[in-house]
């Protein structure tokens, strides 16, 4: 179900548990300022979220409130990530979701690394 983004962040969302070691993850990467995990449900060969370690509920809180070193750091970990995974020469799809119209369903900002195949045009038609 979507969130609102502009909703209090709430502790008990599945990454905060995650960040927490309440849930088990396929961890991929982890630093001071991410986490890296495969996705449950993937929606292409290689699928892997990529959450900061910080409280925020969207790209739109983050970008708003982070400290402009946690922004660097988040996305250099995003950038080495999909470097580590070999996928800048083939290419590969970043996305991340805010609000209801977007369909974000887990109000902390997480961002979607897609490859491993041809991934089409960008959005529906």
């Amino acid at each position: 179900m979507p969130i609102d983004p502009t909703l209090a962040y709430d502790d008990d969302n599945i990454f905060a548990r995650i960040l927490r070691g309440e849930i088990p993850c396929s961890k991929v990467y982890e630093d001071d300022a991410a986490l890296a995990f495969h996705d449950i449900n993937p929606q292409a060969p290689t699928h892997i979220l990529v959450i900061p370690k910080g409280r925020y509920v969207s790209w739109d809180d983050f970008s708003a409130r982070a400290p402009d070193a946690e922004i660097a750091a988040f996305v250099r970990a995003v950038g080495k990530i999909a470097r580590e995974a070999g996928h800048v020469e083939s290419g590969y799809r970043l996305l991340a979701n805010v609000g209801i119209d977007a369909h974000q369903e887990v109000p902390h900002l997480h961002v979607h690394i897609f490859a491993g195949k041809p991934l089409g045009p960008m959005l529906a038609r």
